[in-house]
């Protein structure tokens, strides 16, 4: 079973004036070996401030591009993480471990995978393909 950890801050959020970057790449750092030793991470990343992204609207045609920052969110995702674990409990024991501090918030949530899906559909066909060719196919856990 796969799940993304999406940590979320809020809009409002600062970073305190002795903030100590180094701590916090520190226990993020430590955080990511424990799950690589675990055998569980497959993928993770921080991403950018969101000044530096956009939002698609679909609500028009064509569809409309915004620039962040993004004045209706209330919160943001900041980061991610993909796990592979053999059971919901398991996600949720790691997810706790993570150093995330008060006001954070970390969604968890199982991703679909292809063996989920009508297998007949000629692009579920081809999705396999596409992730033998990319390296990105993940084994199905039981």
């Amino acid at each position: 079973m796969r799940y993304m950890l999406i940590m979320r801050t809020p809009t409002e959020f600062e970073m305190p004036a002795d903030f100590d970057f180094t701590e916090v790449i520190n226990a993020m750092g430590a955080y990511n070996e424990s799950l690589i030793k675990a055998g569980v991470l497959l993928s993770g990343d921080g991403l950018a401030p969101a000044e530096e992204g956009f939002v698609v609207d679909f609500d028009s045609t064509p569809p409309v591009v915004t620039d962040g920052p993004y004045a209706e969110a209330k919160e943001l995702f900041t980061g991610f993480w993909i796990i592979q674990t053999s059971s919901k409990e398991e996600a949720a024991e790691w997810a706790k471990r993570c150093p995330l501090g008060p006001g954070t918030r970390l969604e968890v949530r199982l991703m679909t995978e292809t063996e989920d899906f009508d297998q007949s559909n000629e692009y579920i066909q081809k999705e396999y393909e596409w992730r033998e060719q990319l390296g990105t196919h993940t084994p199905v856990q039981g």
